[in-house]
């Protein structure tokens, strides 16, 4: 029996308690874009380094978990310029949505905010449309 779908599971439940306890310590919800634009525009102020502690964390348990798993397959293209464009894509978007996946998906639908749940609709209806268009139509991922 497959049970692949229980990582997603664990893994969503992780980035949950994770945006709480975020929250609940910090007063503040955990965006990883806001946590990142603190640091690039130097508005983080005495927050520095926890959004650093915090950003190492997200960069290094996927390399420290890729170790305990090797036969994991993330599914990434080996194409560098489709990487390129959709990190460029997922920027892009997160600017005009004032937040990413993890500031209005996860926290702001959590407490049913309209402007979570409006923004999420959004990027899923944007990536819907990029997979259909650049993996179906186009064929290049």
């Amino acid at each position: 029996m497959q049970i692949d779908w229980i990582w997603g599971l664990i893994g969503g439940g992780l980035i949950g308690t994770a945006g709480a306890m975020f929250l609940l310590v910090n007063g503040r919800i955990m965006g990883a874009s806001g946590l990142i634009g603190g640091l690039v525009d130097g508005s983080a102020g005495n927050t520095k380094w926890e959004r650093v502690a915090f950003l190492t964390g997200v960069v290094l348990m996927p390399i420290l978990l890729r170790t305990l798993y090797p036969s994991g397959d993330p599914h990434l293209s080996d194409n560098l310029i489709v990487l390129a464009v959709a990190g460029l894509l997922v920027g892009v978007g997160t600017r005009l949505a004032n937040g990413c996946t993890s500031g209005h998906g996860v926290c702001g639908m959590s407490r049913l905010s309209i402007r979570g749940f409006a923004a999420t609709a959004c990027y899923i209806l944007a990536g819907g449309v990029s997979v259909l268009l650049f993996r179906h139509l186009l064929g290049v991922i």
